[in-house]
């Protein structure tokens, strides 16, 4: 027992301080990512008076789906660049774009300028994300780099908790302009960590130019994808990543829409009043960020449960059951208007979620050829690219046609050839739901109850659960046809 501890307390002697400022960094720029990115959604398509932007969800999706694609891609490019000029100017760089970028997006409103400037967000969280991650890696060796990377992991996971929750109670109290003052705060003070606290270790210098190496990095993910065994598991898990993103895109505005999380906090004030006013910002209904952040919560929470279960199975069973669980919370959390389901999918979600992610890395490690391991794990990105921009149509336009509650109200009104003006920064989104209600002589619960009966919003979740479906057969399959027969071929070798 005491060896056991001795040993613990002599990886965690073994970690050097740039490794726990890299850690530390993490949680910070998690914490500004999510604490935005968490209440995006809700934020582009609010009513104007309100302080949203008053968006539509195909905008919406433009803006969130377009620009985090290609903050995916970008890596490729922001590695090669922080290899080459060090990693404490990337980072300051990074953090510039970021802090700037975070103040700006609350300074601008119309369609294009959001989204320039979030799109000057992605390229700084592009510029940190690779670097973040390397300087784990070289300050990690085999002995000590599985606890030190579950470090990291933790790092991320309560970044992505703590956001969320504070945006959800400032945004409640103070309105959203301090939703994004709190993101650019939080990045200056990964800015003074990074001056005060991180030595620029002496690395290996290239003869080759950036440009060189920026247009090597393509030819090795070329090089990679080609290999079918790959480039099939990629555009496999392209699923996930589209089923995953609905948490984030589509979730919160299907909250905001059809749950009716007033029910849900009178709820839970019957057992907790202190964590129903937590939920709700110290108003009357549970804000939808702060559901989408049970996810976060159930992983830094069970996570390390989970993967000890994990440990015990194949990687491809461990990915199919993770991806039939996931695919059941997320059918819960879109099929009714009940919170407490809304709540239960999540959980459910969450555990489908920690059995497949961090599998995923295992899995293409496993189908890489020997000494080429690190050219395959370059591919990970692609199918969160690809994730991104499919999530782009089914957060914007397939929401905006079968599941928005304004634009469903307004074919309602429109057929009871019932005469609406048309939203304008003086007649806002919330007049609309006003007047429309008092034209049709019911209370706001009951109108949007009427237009869930007639016009069954939550059928989006056919197609978002439909791609889970689709994604177990497939990976079934691809167990069945490449992964089992070189298992077979392994074992037999031996």
């Amino acid at each position: 027992m005491s060896t056991e501890k001795k040993s613990f307390f002599g990886v965690m002697k073994s970690y050097n301080k740039n490794f726990w400022v890299a850690s530390g960094m993490e949680l910070f720029e998690r914490w500004a990512w999510y604490g935005l990115f968490a209440v995006l959604a809700l934020y582009l398509t609010g009513s104007t008076d309100d302080g949203g932007l008053g968006f539509t969800h195909t905008e919406k999706g433009q803006i969130m789906g377009i620009v985090t694609a290609i903050l995916y891609l970008l890596p490729m490019i922001t590695g090669v660049i922080a290899d080459k000029i060090g990693y404490k100017l990337s980072l300051i760089i990074a953090y510039v774009l970021l802090m700037t970028g975070y103040y700006f997006m609350g300074e601008v409103s119309s369609y294009s300028s959001v989204f320039l400037v979030f799109l000057w967000v992605a390229i700084g969280a592009a510029m940190f994300k690779p670097v973040a991650s390397a300087i784990i890696t070289k300050n990690t060796d085999e002995s000590n780099s599985t606890l030190g990377f579950g470090i990291f992991y933790m790092m991320v996971n309560i970044g992505g908790f703590v956001g969320p929750a504070m945006s959800s109670t400032l945004r409640t109290q103070y309105g959203w302009k301090i939703i994004f003052l709190q993101a650019s705060i939080v990045i200056a003070i990964n800015l003074i960590i990074l001056i005060l606290f991180y030595k620029e270790v002496s690395r290996e210098k290239k003869e080759e130019t950036i440009g060189e190496a920026i247009l090597s990095s393509f030819k090795n993910i070329i090089e990679a994808v080609k290999d079918t065994r790959l480039s099939v598991l990629l555009v496999i898990m392209v699923g996930f990543w589209t089923m995953f993103n609905q948490l984030f895109y589509t979730l919160p505005t299907f909250i905001e829409d059809w749950v009716d999380t007033s029910a849900l906090h009178n709820s839970i004030a019957e057992v907790s009043p202190w964590l129903a006013s937590f939920m709700s910002g110290g108003g009357t209904s549970v804000n939808p960020e702060m559901l989408i952040n049970i996810d976060a919560g159930a992983i830094i929470v069970f996570q390390l449960i989970v993967s000890y279960f994990v440990l015990r199975m194949r990687h491809v069973s461990a990915m199919v059951t993770g991806f039939i669980i996931a695919s059941i919370g997320i059918g819960i959390t879109f099929y009714t208007g009940n919170g407490l389901y809304t709540i239960l999918g999540i959980v459910i979600f969450a555990i489908g979620e920690m059995m497949t992610n961090p599998t995923f890395s295992s899995f293409i490690a496993l189908i890489s050829p020997k000494g080429k391991e690190a050219l395959y794990m370059g591919t990970y990105f692609l199918p969160i690219f690809l994730g991104n921009f499919i999530t782009t149509f089914i957060s914007g336009n397939l929401y905006e046609a079968w599941s928005d509650k304004l634009s469903l109200l307004q074919s309602e009104m429109a057929k009871r050839a019932i005469e609406m003006p048309e939203i304008t920064k003086e007649f806002t989104k919330n007049d609309y739901f006003t007047s429309a209600s008092e034209k049709l002589g019911m209370s706001q619960s009951e109108m949007t109850q009427l237009i869930w009966d007639n016009y069954q919003p939550n059928k989006i979740w056919y197609v978002i659960v439909g791609i889970g479906i689709v994604t177990i057969l497939a990976l079934s399959i691809y167990d069945k046809l490449v992964i089992r027969p070189k298992e077979a071929a392994a074992k037999a070798g031996n």
